[in-house]
């Protein structure tokens, strides 16, 4: 692959932490279930890619997110969060912030509403992005940080771009049996072998993944534990009070996941704003993301207790919650100030950009959304 070359000390970090998924791969006798692999390289103590010090956002970084694009996404937001916030508590919990720019976004729009904030918090598990927030919002008394999920929960919960970046395990049909991508060293690199699955896993496969027996052989794809454990985890926060969570990320529901011609799975990596699908490329310099399957999703939460309120993709939802409205504020006269809005706007919206792949579940309960979101939502998809 052609792709820029990292810096000395990026290549020593990233060595370091190969050295260190090598050694546990021994220790567990030759071969580790890749979504420990995958949890090292993004998680790793001090080398992992969210808990390193490299740059991940924006032009420095290595992909760019929708609230870095136009400040209306976290407007057009605040609109939906306001009318949550005047049913059930005027807090919100934000799970992987980025550079903080979403936070200041919908505050700011909040409070151009005269909605008052009580609390905005964020969890972070990245210490490098952690200090990028504390330092763009640190004029924002109101935002605090957590290192974990309280025990329970009134508001609203915000997560863009998190579900894709949660561990999964990688399954392969292969001699018409279903197993399980392990990760093993063979000539001093990570090589992928196959072990069967697990009985957890095999459940998880006939549960997941429709007509799964049905597939060909050498069929690639994702299974999604942790982010179902997740799901169950946010149902447990929220279960004694009421509000809503949204979820924004890409993916789709089961139905359109598991094709038959998406036979390599939707693992992907973006390493300086390039995308490529080889996972052991400079462990902790780069991304490792998966498609969301917004139904596995859909169904952790209702099985734990938190309801679907609705579905739908980004472009709904955000011309549900008024984004034309909000870029109309700017004049159009104003060539310099509305372009570029304009342009951000067609990005987040349009079928062939963001608007499509980017879908919006929304789950909570004792609460009701706002009427131009409940005609968007096609819950009945998933």
């Amino acid at each position: 692959m052609s792709l820029p070359a990292p810096t000395p000390d990026a290549l020593a970090a990233s060595h370091s932490l190969q050295q260190l998924i090598a050694a546990e791969i021994e220790q567990l006798g030759g071969a580790m279930a890749f979504s420990r692999f995958m949890e090292l390289a993004l998680y790793a103590p001090r080398l992992g890619y969210y808990s390193g010090g490299a740059s991940k956002l924006g032009a420095s970084g290595d992909f760019t997110t929708a609230p870095e694009m136009s400040p209306l996404f976290g407007a057009a937001l605040a609109r939906a969060a306001a009318a949550i916030i005047a049913q059930s508590a005027p807090d919100i919990i934000e799970f992987g912030a980025g550079t903080g720019k979403l936070a200041r976004d919908v505050l700011t729009a909040l409070g151009e509403m005269g909605v008052q904030v009580r609390s905005y918090t964020i969890i972070e598990l990245s210490g490098e992005l952690r200090a990028r927030q504390q330092e763009a919002l640190k004029d924002l008394p109101v935002v605090t940080w957590l290192d974990g999920m309280p025990a329970s929960f009134s508001g609203v919960v915000l997560a863009n771009e998190v579900l894709d970046a949660m561990p999964v395990e990688l399954v392969i049909r292969k001699d018409g049996r279903w197993q399980r991508q392990m990760v093993t060293v063979d000539n001093g690199a990570f090589a992928f072998v196959q072990q069967a699955l697990p009985p957890e896993l095999a459940a998880q496969v006939a549960r997941q993944i429709p007509e799964a027996e049905h597939l060909p052989d050498g069929y690639v794809t994702e299974i999604h534990p942790v982010a179902e454990g997740f799901m169950g985890s946010l149902a447990a926060m929220m279960k004694g009070g009421r509000g809503a969570a949204f979820l924004f990320d890409y993916g789709f529901p089961a139905h359109e996941y598991y094709l038959d011609q998406r036979m390599g799975g939707t693992l992907m990596c973006h390493y300086r704003h390039h995308s490529h699908p080889d996972p052991f490329f400079l462990p902790g310099l780069q991304d490792i993301t998966a498609h969301v399957d917004f139904t596995a999703m859909a169904l952790a939460s209702q099985e734990a207790g938190l309801p679907v309120l609705a579905y739908m993709n980004q472009a709904s939802f955000l011309l549900g919650c008024g984004i034309g409205e909000l870029l109309m504020e700017t004049d159009p006269a104003d060539a310099l100030r509305f372009l570029p809005q304009s342009k951000a706007v067609q990005k987040l919206v349009s079928p062939a950009e963001m608007g499509e792949l980017f879908k919006v579940l929304v789950v909570g309960k004792d609460v009701d959304l706002p009427i131009a979101i409940v005609r968007a939502d096609r819950a009945h998809r998933l």
